[in-house]
């Protein structure tokens, strides 16, 4: 009898998928005594930390009464859907984590949908329990509804149940009778999720992930379908277009905690790191030498989303980053290709940019920030949805939108997503909260969270997921305002700001160094102003130099990346830079805005 468990963790954004790996760790003494751990342990890179959520899957293994068990921590937002659909390939089960206040988002579909097909069979944890107005049984209720609306089976619905808090660290299979520790959820997990297979016969194992070491180059990770792989042992390696490479194995590595230890030889159903194999993507078959049997390739949905990518072409490029050539862009684009499958990179007739696919803005925009980090200076250009033609007729991608907000500010909301084309489908109370569920074309969604923010007094929680691709639902208003534009190069000056703040609000503070073309703040009218703010007071032997101190000015608006790309229009580009995130007119000049007006008009 085989002593594996290989299981994934699944969850929409924020339920707590990181938090109950960390008590896992914790209960099954991963940590000597006294060691320093923190929290979110698998977090571990700064973007994770900072925004909360998990971004790229990893795994660890735990022993719990001599069974291994190998735990993979799957992101929970549907714009990194490669991640999760490649990972479950290495999973027998899945721990499906629900919110019991939220219950089932549309994320928490998404993924379970991906688990139900593969077969994976669920153990559902109703967590955080403890929160007020939370209410377990019609969460319950609910997922079992979601399971059977996607076709489970009858051995996949009879799931069980593990309710508790993973922040407080207990778990019980009664929420009014609270435990002391997690182990009622290791003890399902032993009972419930079936063995790791042990399949006979010449190897075969899938490449799923990668990690990268700077001493031995890229390491494949991937659980062993078929056979034993050993250390030393030459294999054939059949690419995802069926050509088969013959290379060796040099190192062989198992998961024990949160580390790597060197092992010879790895039976089926473990998880496994194999380093020396040379040129293998994600998806590639590592197989046997004489007779090589290629797996499966996985299949990735779609991007929704393109986005231009471009050198930084402005007035200060080259101050601030280190990689600002478009032989650095376009490397650092193709690298990022080998691991984020849901990522496609097209490129331009301009030799400098390059067109890059993905599943929303939330996937481009963690790409581009983790490159503003490594030190790279680029522009980005307004995302655009992807339309296809299928059967003759233009379609769009639809997204299926759901807004949680007080009643009093329902109606406000409704009005936004309807002026977007959005179609509202459900509108029913949940605790003090009105729950509306849209259909809403992907265009409508950008810039829409802003609005919908702003109109909710910062009150309204939103999700969404893609649904599919329906007709063209016609044209969406876009920006209602129009910006403000400077006029020249220079320092900003508080005299210049105070005397023009009728004028609109703006985007930047007194004293900062901006150029001709920049956008510096919105206008109050639908068209674009230029204006000059590096003008300071004319200083006469009959003024007082001293009376700029009672100035007033309106504090900045302050824009992250993500808010960024959902305000610029078609003629705006974002310019990214490790320090600064600013906003610019593609041409800077303003007899060349109004020569090339038109083409920005016709999109």
């Amino acid at each position: 009898m085989q002593k594996i468990r290989n299981i994934a963790i699944i969850a929409h954004v924020d339920h707590g998928k990181t938090t109950l790996v960390d008590k896992i760790l914790h209960s099954c003494a991963i940590f000597r005594e006294g060691q320093e751990t923190g929290e979110l342990i698998l977090d571990n890179n700064d973007l994770e930390r900072e925004r909360g959520i998990t971004i790229v899957s990893k795994n660890v293994s735990v022993m719990y009464k001599d069974v291994k068990i190998n735990i993979i921590d799957t992101p929970g937002h549907a714009d990194f859907g490669g991640e999760v659909e490649r990972v479950l390939k290495m999973a027998d089960g899945v721990l499906l984590l629900c919110d019991a206040f939220e219950g089932a988002m549309p994320q928490t579909r998404f993924v379970t949908q991906k688990a139900l097909a593969l077969g994976l069979k669920p153990i559902v944890v109703v967590n955080k329990v403890d929160k007020e107005n939370c209410r377990p049984e019609e969460v319950y209720e609910q997922i079992f509804e979601l399971f059977f609306n996607l076709e489970a089976t009858e051995d996949q619905l009879d799931f069980p149940v593990i309710y508790g808090s993973s922040k407080q660290g207990w778990m019980s299979t009664d929420y009014k009778k609270p435990t002391e520790d997690i182990f009622p959820l290791m003890d399902a997990i032993l009972a419930n999720i079936p063995p790791a297979p042990i399949n006979e016969g010449t190897l075969q194992m899938q490449i799923t992930s990668l990690d990268y070491s700077s001493f031995v180059g890229r390491i494949a990770i991937g659980r062993v379908a078929r056979g034993t792989i050993k250390e030393n042992m030459p294999v054939s390696l059949v690419k995802r277009d069926g050509k088969i490479v013959k290379t060796r194995i040099k190192e062989l590595y198992t998961f024990e905690g949160l580390g790597k230890v060197k092992a010879t030889s790895v039976a089926a159903g473990d998880i496994c790191a194999v380093v020396g194999i040379e040129g293998f993507d994600i998806g590639d078959t590592i197989a046997d030498f004489e007779n090589p049997e290629q797996l499966a390739v996985i299949k990735i949905d779609e991007p929704t989303m393109n986005m231009l990518f471009t050198i930084n072409t402005s007035p200060f490029f080259g101050k601030e980053g280190k990689f600002v050539t478009s032989r650095h862009l376009r490397d650092r684009l193709y690298k990022e290709m080998e691991k984020n499958l849901a990522l496609k990179i097209v490129e331009t007739e301009s030799p400098d940019s390059y067109l890059v696919y993905g599943r929303g803005i939330l996937h481009l925009s963690v790409l581009i920030e983790t490159m503003r980090r490594e030190g790279y200076e680029l522009q980005v250009g307004q995302p655009q949805v992807i339309v296809k033609e299928i059967d003759g007729v233009k379609c769009e991608p639809v997204e299926t939108l759901i807004v949680d907000v007080p009643g009093e500010v329902a109606g406000k909301v409704i009005e936004l997503v309807t002026q977007r084309k959005g179609d509202l489908l459900i509108m029913e109370p949940k605790g003090d909260l009105q729950h509306l569920e849209f259909d809403i074309p992907a265009r409508g969604i950008i810039g829409l969270r802003n609005n919908v923010l702003t109109a909710t007094g910062g009150e309204a929680i939103m999700a969404h997921r893609f649904k599919a691709y329906e007709p063209w639902k016609g044209v969406i208003p876009g920006r209602l305002n129009g910006v403000l534009v400077s006029m020249d190069t220079g320092k900003t000056t508080a005299f210049a700001i105070d005397k023009l703040q009728d004028r609109g609000r703006f985007f930047i503070d007194p004293g900062v160094d901006i150029y001709e073309g920049q956008v510096l703040g919105e206008h109050i009218r639908d068209n674009d102003l230029v204006i000059n703010l590096t003008k300071g007071k004319q200083l006469t032997n009959m003024r007082a130099s001293g009376s700029d101190t009672n100035v007033r000015i309106a504090p900045a608006i302050k824009f992250s990346l993500e808010e960024s790309m959902e305000y610029i229009q078609a003629d705006e580009y974002i310019e990214v830079t490790p320090q600064s995130i600013r906003m610019r007119k593609i041409y800077l000049n303003e007899n060349e805005r109004r020569i090339n007006a038109k083409k920005f008009q016709a999109q």
